[in-house]
């Protein structure tokens, strides 16, 4: 496995994907940090200026556009009537464009380097878990990358995905859902854990080492902000930061 040309003298993570299954509290991490001032979001998590990178905005505009296809009395174009994708490739679509819009922000961001891009996706077994989406991602991207993975069981994603479901903000980052058919048909199935078996803090992405922590959130320590929310994700981030230095 070759190691991952890292930024030794960055004091922060230049890239965090953040992924789990729906509803674990990737989103709260992410608010979570925003609300931080500066020195203390730095100095205490290991994150930079936040550039944030997720691809639920670009499939709601699928599935916005379909709905107005259908209005318009015109063929949907990437989804059926149940919502579902036309074409499984569009799951990796997905990835492509997030590669798209981390080339456009290293192109349009003279101080780059001062930031921490966050990524945010989830991938289910269904359309080929991580598996298949980690290799998809930039050399650009996967050189910098380290993974916080938030662990919650289906039976806790079902759980919060229900309870965050607000159907007048269905766009919304915090309040969109996925119906339970569906999401048991996408999401029931995560391969994360298979993924990492090997090494208990590196995976191999692209032949590279990539480290990784896991953030254990059944207790849900996220939905209300609870104090253990800061504690574990500061343990987590100096894990990661840590192994980067020494990978």
């Amino acid at each position: 496995m070759k190691k991952s040309p890292n930024n030794r003298l960055s004091p922060h993570l230049p890239i965090l994907l953040l992924t789990a299954r729906p509803g674990a509290g990737k989103s709260e991490i992410i608010k979570y940090l925003s609300g931080l001032d500066a020195k203390t979001r730095s100095e205490n998590y290991h994150i930079g200026k936040m550039k944030i990178i997720d691809d639920f905005p670009f499939l709601w505009r699928w599935f916005e556009e379909d709905h107005l296809l259908t209005q318009m009395h015109k063929e949907r174009l990437f989804t059926d009537e149940e919502g579902y994708f036309k074409h499984h490739y569009q799951w990796d679509l997905l990835i492509h464009l997030i590669n798209l819009e981390y080339k456009k922000f290293l192109r349009d961001t003279e101080d780059a380097g001062k930031y921490t891009v966050i990524i945010e996706f989830s991938r289910g077994k269904q359309h080929g878990g991580y598996t298949r989406a980690l290799p998809i991602l930039s050399y650009a991207i996967v050189e910098k990358l380290s993974i916080l993975y938030v662990n919650v069981s289906w039976e806790e994603s079902l759980r919060k995905n229900r309870r965050r479901y607000n159907p007048e903000k269905p766009d919304s980052i915090l309040e969109h859902g996925i119906p339970d058919k569906k999401l048991e048909f996408m999401y029931s199935g995560c391969d994360f854990k298979e993924i990492t078996i090997k090494d208990d803090e590196f995976c191999e992405i692209k032949g590279m080492k990539t480290p990784y922590a896991i953030f254990q959130n059944e207790d849900d320590v996220t939905t209300e902000y609870k104090p253990e929310l800061g504690i574990r994700l500061k343990q987590c981030l100096e894990i990661l930061l840590k192994n980067r230095i020494n990978s």
